[in-house]
């Protein structure tokens, strides 16, 4: 037993030795050449940006649930006059319900229970639900024709956040930091923020994970109260020099396990140590509100001042940005309306409408827009027929990944502008459809990247956020 595990640490360690030897020097010189700022501590990858972006940073404001387009940007006049009859078959055309609705003997047409109105230059159609979003309309770029084939909660959220319905694919912000690299070595290149108490549909943490890339990638989730980052702060008793003195003993631990077994994940885990530590002093000064002045929390609402809350997320978006932390991600819950959606929506677009104006407001008076891409949206829209009874003053909607929409602000977008159409029913998108995949590629193509080209080998086969499909949308760029 002894011989045998003496050869097998031979083997490793020419192995090792051999890797080394021959890729050592050459990578290091090459890595020199196409990328000096990896000699100087910075983690972005050689070959990206592939050309000149548009934005450099991506706030996502993910709606988790599916926001009704309905009730929001989509305005169909022909449900409110046609409110209470079938759904025609010639609109529906035979597509698959989910087991909420599957039972209905009827689909009633349901008309929007708020009005409509135009707004900005522009002309846009916005509901009466958004007041403040309606007055930001002339910098948003809406597509009104998004489509996924997902139809359930968790395969839908999955696919946009990964490209897959199947979890185990790397994240959008893990992709990106993946490709991109980090702009500030002091705070995680992706960053999370859940709006607290929001209920809803759960989240799981695989939705901003790193997948098959590695663990560095992740994205990290920042939390409300005293500990924003879970195990970041020293046991009592233990100071900063103790602390350093333990990373240290353990770097020089896991270099010499690198030394013998060559894999990649042990140096990962040397830099997320490190990154820590540096993040005990880089993390509270970012997540302290106090040095904002009133107007400041005036323009995003009362609930900026209360952290956790999706006002107060989006203020610490803008404030991560501005560090230079690449891609913040917002997830707030709660827009899945099976029934009661006239009070559940007001509910929902009373607490994010303001924040989410507010922000585009606050980046653009900052000169912040023009290279920050913000992004609002869920995984699929909500049904044009009610789910369950339907009276006057009530009725739900059932998941709709046929149609929906959603909306983007600077980073290279075209401002005031609308792309894509549904039918008079809101129910088939009619002209331009863009896919899943065709927002992904363009996403990471505002940020410099040609999405066919970013790609992860794992398990013999490359892989990419895009999969095997998407198509820039060339029309909403600049």
């Amino acid at each position: 037993m002894k011989n045998n595990n003496k050869y097998i640490a031979d083997v490793i360690n020419r192995r090792t030795f051999l890797q080394k030897s021959s890729l050592g020097l050459g990578s290091l010189a090459l890595g020199s050449i196409l990328n000096p700022n990896s000699l100087f501590g910075k983690s972005a990858p050689i070959s990206y940006p592939n050309f000149p972006p548009k934005a450099k940073r991506v706030i996502y404001l993910f709606q988790s649930g599916g926001p009704s387009q309905l009730e929001t940007f989509d305005y169909k006049p022909t449900l409110e006059k046609r409110h209470g009859q079938e759904l025609p078959d010639s609109v529906r055309m035979g597509q698959r319900l989910t087991g909420m609705s599957a039972g209905q003997s009827s689909f009633p047409l349901a008309g929007s229970h708020y009005k409509f109105a135009r707004y900005g230059q522009s002309g846009t159609f916005v509901s009466e639900l958004l007041p403040y979003t309606s007055e930001i309309v002339d910098d948003l770029c809406f597509i009104k024709s998004l489509h996924t084939e997902a139809i359930n909660h968790d395969p839908a959220i999955t696919f946009f956040q990964t490209g897959s319905q199947q979890p185990g694919r790397p994240s959008i912000g893990s992709w990106l930091n993946y490709g991109l690299g980090s702009d500030n070595e002091n705070l995680p290149s992706f960053i999370v923020l859940v709006s607290k108490n929001a209920g809803g549909q759960p989240l799981y943490a695989r939705l901003w994970g790193n997948g098959f890339l590695p663990s560095k990638h992740q994205g990290v989730q920042f939390r409300s109260g005293k500990d924003p980052v879970l195990f970041l702060n020293n046991p009592d008793g233990y100071g900063n020099r103790d602390r350093q003195e333990m990373l240290s003993h353990l770097k020089d631990l896991n270099s010499a396990q690198f030394e013998m077994f060559g894999d990649p994940e042990i140096n990962n885990r040397i830099s997320q140590y490190e990154m820590a530590f540096r993040m005990q002093t880089s993390v509270p000064e970012v997540t302290d509100l106090s040095d904002e002045p009133d107007w400041v929390f005036d323009l995003y609402g009362e609930d900026s001042r209360n952290p956790g809350t999706y006002a107060a997320n989006c203020l610490l978006a803008r404030r991560l940005i501005e560090k230079d932390v690449k891609f913040v991600q917002l997830y707030h819950q709660g827009w899945d309306q099976h029934n009661s959606l006239p009070k559940g929506i007001q509910n929902q677009c009373k607490a994010t409408d303001q924040a989410s104006a507010a922000l585009v407001k606050d980046l653009k008076q900052r000169g912040l827009l023009e290279d920050t891409l913000v992004v609002w949206g869920g995984e699929f829209g909500r049904t044009n027929y009610s789910q369950g009874k339907l009276t006057k003053d009530n009725y739900g909607r059932d998941h709709h990944p046929r149609s929906f929409t959603m909306w983007m602000a600077g980073g290279g977008t075209k401002p005031g502008f609308s792309f894509g159409e549904t039918d008079e029913f809101g129910y088939n998108v009619i002209k331009n459809p863009v896919h899943v995949h065709d927002f992904q590629a363009t996403l990471l193509h505002l940020m410099g990247i040609n999405h066919e080209k970013l790609t992860f080998k794992h398990q013999g086969r490359r892989y990419r956020l895009t999969d095997v499909a998407g198509e820039v949308v060339k029309e909403v760029l600049i």
